[in-house]
């Protein structure tokens, strides 16, 4: 049994619920924001993929991030930034963003799945106990709270997708 095991369990579940979620959403709706203090789906979708790709990417494997490297922020037209994330935004920068057509956006959240899938498929348990600093934290942990953190970032992301799904369009995120 792979020591990622559990983590792999609970972000399949929560992609599974974020697929069905997203399953034949138009652009008006995966963009529309439930008040002027609240994000869209988009937005959220979006916010959690750059958190995962950024720690993936510059924390983990040390590489460009695929928001780079295969130039998904063009197709977002957005800057390269490794660090554009979403993390403070304001809700006058939430209500600016103009997201990409539907299809980047799942692009985008696909090849971050598919990513996630393959690295955690691969690491040890020598690995998940190696200590790493992820700024603004300057205290090190281990490799493993930080995936932990972000998996469980990753399931309330999915839950707030699949809230608004609910809220607009009935409950299409529920296991068939």
């Amino acid at each position: 049994m792979p020591v990622t095991d559990g983590i792999v369990t609970a972000l399949e579940r929560n992609w599974d619920m974020v697929d069905r979620a997203l399953e034949g959403m138009d652009y008006e709706t995966m963009n529309r924001r439930p008040n002027e203090s609240s994000n869209s789906i988009s937005w959220i979708l979006w916010h959690m993929n750059r958190v995962w790709d950024t720690l993936l990417n510059t924390y983990l494997l040390e590489t460009p991030q695929l928001w780079i490297r295969d130039g998904w922020h063009e197709k977002y037209g957005m800057t390269a930034n490794p660090d554009e994330r979403g993390v403070g935004w304001t809700a006058e920068q939430v209500a600016a963003w103009k997201p990409p057509p539907v299809e980047a956006q799942l692009g985008y959240y696909e090849a971050v799945k598919a990513q996630a899938s393959e690295y955690l498929a691969s690491v040890t348990l020598e690995d998940l106990e190696k200590p790493i600093v992820i700024p603004p934290i300057t205290e090190a942990r281990s490799v493993g709270s930080a995936i932990g953190q972000r998996t469980w970032d990753n399931v309330a992301h999915g839950g707030q997708i699949a809230y608004l799904r609910g809220y607009y369009q009935g409950m299409g995120w529920y296991p068939r």
